[in-house]
């Protein structure tokens, strides 16, 4: 029996992906379940179709992630912190602060998509550098400085 994921399945297969299964198995879990719809002829023409359009709609999407790590190579930041005499930081910056940081430059990014090179060593005063993920394959460097307030 051959049937249509409409979720991914361990040791099975990915979400939108024909898998064939024994008949019991899918009438009786995957099918009640909804985990699984039977690949009809009908059913197979629109996972076709819906699968190019998705592939349409995350070229656009990566193509604007493009852009925008086209603009942001080679941004610098600077961020304020309260430290000591010697340079140490009280406290830590974390990506919170190099995502307001972006904010202010005009980059609306979620904190969760950047992520910290060397996380452990931000405890003075320096120059450190950050990763932003714009989309699943299109990540930027960062060089962000952190200056004493």
């Amino acid at each position: 029996m051959e049937v249509i994921l409409k979720q991914d399945m361990p040791n099975l297969g990915q979400k939108d992906e024909i898998v064939k299964v024994r008949d019991g198995y899918g009438r009786n879990f995957l099918i009640p379940q909804g985990k699984a719809t039977t690949a009809t002829a009908s059913a197979k023409k629109v996972l076709a179709e819906n699968t190019k359009q998705r592939a349409h709609k995350e070229a656009k999407i990566k193509a604007e992630a493009q852009k925008t790590a086209e603009k942001m190579n080679g941004l610098k930041l600077k961020i304020g912190a309260k430290t000591s005499t010697t340079g140490k930081i009280f406290g830590s910056v974390n990506t919170i602060q190099v995502a307001e940081a972006l904010k202010e430059k005009g980059y609306d990014l979620d904190r969760k998509n950047i992520s910290l090179v060397n996380e452990d060593a931000i405890k003075e005063v320096g120059t450190y550098k950050a990763k932003v993920k714009l989309h699943k394959e299109v990540v930027v460097e960062v060089e962000f400085e952190i200056i004493s307030e």
